[in-house]
């Protein structure tokens, strides 16, 4: 993609990337022009934001958050400081990438909050295996049921613990020996313990896309991952690379954008 490229005498940089491309430019009188196309144009006079040669761009900057670089840090919110919101996308060193949607975003006085939620993929790649959204559960006793509704049963002595932490939503996934892969089994759609009357099980739907029905073993080991955008975990990493775009067409204004960081202790 070509950009028309910006010079700031007082940051002694090339500070700006501009989406239009013009023939020639000239500035006069305190005014910029520029022509395209055998027509003349005169800049920042327009009501209509970004707007260049009849056609329409948006907004778009990227920095970094990189303070204590040498930490390992989970990155969890973005806090824009400012008079509207922006929606986000951030990548690390370490983590799959993450993002905020423009609509996400809750004004808390003249600021712009959100949390960060991860762009995790379904099914999960093996670059997720080693977050903190996947959680253990542990080998089950039996299998049964149709695609829409399998229940797998897991053993109460021994006691397999569930646990609090899953939910409805989330993306259960199956190992079988030796375990060098993970395979998608399907969406949680139930949890039912009860342990006087022997039940331990999940029900999970597995008709979603990429959910592989039946599960070949009844003692295989299961593992769920969180739905990445009902849960907010945030990217980790050593720094963080964050780009904000807005689609505005009228004036607004960005002071400043700040990260809720906390040190990841493994």
């Amino acid at each position: 993609m070509e950009y028309t490229l910006t010079y700031s005498e007082a940051a002694k940089g090339w500070v700006s990337f501009y989406s239009f491309q013009p023939d020639w430019m000239i500035g006069m009188n305190n005014y910029f022009y520029t022509f395209k196309g055998g027509n003349l144009y005169r800049h920042n006079v327009n009501s209509v934001r970004n707007n260049f040669y009849g056609n329409q761009y948006f907004s778009q900057l990227t920095s970094v958050f990189n303070d204590a670089p040498l930490e390992n840090k989970l990155f969890k919110t973005i806090n824009l400081e400012g008079d509207d919101a922006w929606s986000a996308s951030l990548a690390t060193d370490i983590q799959t990438t993450g993002f905020i949607e423009y609509d996400w975003f809750s004004k808390k006085e003249q600021s712009y909050f959100a949390f960060v939620r991860n762009s995790g993929t379904v099914p999960a790649s093996p670059d997720q295996y080693p977050l903190r959204s996947l959680n253990g559960i542990g080998r089950s006793i039996s299998v049964s049921g149709p695609n829409t509704a399998q229940i797998i049963n897991f053993s109460i002595n021994p006691l397999i613990v569930i646990g609090s932490i899953i939910s409805i939503g989330d993306y259960v996934y199956y190992a079988i020996p030796p375990s060098t892969a993970l395979v998608l089994a399907g969406q949680v759609t139930a949890i039912n313990v009860d342990y006087p009357n022997g039940i331990n099980r999940i029900v999970i739907d597995s008709t979603i896309v990429g959910a592989v029905y039946p599960i070949p073993s009844q003692t295989a080991y299961f593992l769920y991952i969180k739905n990445s955008v009902a849960e907010s975990h945030g990217v980790l990493g050593h720094y963080c690379t964050f780009t904000l775009q807005n689609t505005n067409t009228n004036k607004i204004e960005l002071f400043a954008a700040e990260a809720d960081i906390m040190k990841s202790y493994p």
